[in-house]
């Protein structure tokens, strides 16, 4: 059997695998026919344009793979336009940070299509019938989107790092206030205690100095109703003196 034949007989089923492909690789289409994005924030291959001038990021060196301007326009118009019409295979996607690369296969003509592209727009398309050329092109295109994406995740991690310690900050200012709360009540406590021993203190001091004088004036009391007590009995029988 020719490969040509399998090929027809199995694209139908390649290109219904397509659309079940996860994450940004995958495509849907809305109430009104249009390319809509599927998962999360990942920009859907579907939703990609071509790179307007100055929204990307200078352009790698050229190598020998990158055709003449008009025909890489060229190429990103015939890759858009067989996407939406879900014509291609796609073999391979790679994603870091807001860069992408894919490679694509148009299994009628037999040519492949390696793409590098970051946000939501097309920045280098391939166009190729060499399999091995455009699995080198679409290799060197994910090593790329990994060096370019390098600062962005770092920068991301920075950021996150820095929301973080954020948070720490502000939950522990947060404790601090209620510690300082906590301490200011423990201090006016602990001052209405320390006036209030010093108060009783002081009482108990004049309390003493109370007692003293009383106890004296209570011992002279007692003198001298003794006294007046044998001044009045003077000269009388003591008891049992008949005996």
């Amino acid at each position: 059997m020719k490969y040509s034949t399998v090929l027809r007989r199995a694209w139908p089923r390649a290109a219904a695998c397509l659309m079940l492909l996860p994450g940004a690789a995958g495509w849907a289409q809305d109430d009104g026919g249009a390319v809509a994005p599927v998962v999360g924030n990942r920009p859907s291959l579907g939703s990609l344009t071509p790179a307007q001038p100055g929204a990307t990021p200078a352009a790698p060196p050229a190598t020998d793979e990158q055709a003449g301007a008009d025909d890489a326009q060229g190429n990103v118009a015939m890759l858009m336009q067989l996407i939406h019409d879900a014509q291609l295979v796609e073999l391979r996607t790679t994603y870091n940070g807001s860069y992408g690369a894919s490679l694509f296969f148009y299994p009628p003509d037999m040519t492949w299509y390696a793409a590098l592209f970051q946000g939501k727009h097309f920045w280098r398309v391939i166009r190729s019938q060499d399999e091995g050329r455009s699995e080198a092109v679409y290799a060197d295109f994910a090593r790329r989107t990994e060096q370019l994406a390098d600062v962005e995740i770092r920068r991301t991690r920075l950021e996150a790092q820095k929301a973080y310690i954020d948070r720490i900050i502000a939950l522990s200012e947060d404790r601090a206030r209620r510690l300082q709360a906590d301490l200011d009540v423990a201090r006016t406590q602990q001052a209405q205690v320390d006036e209030r021993q010093r108060q009783m203190q002081a009482e108990a001091v004049a309390l003493r100095a109370a007692k003293a004088r009383a106890q004296a004036q209570l011992q002279d009391l007692q003198r001298q109703v003794q006294s007046m007590q044998r001044e009045t009995e003077a000269g009388l029988p003591r008891a049992g003196a008949h005996q």
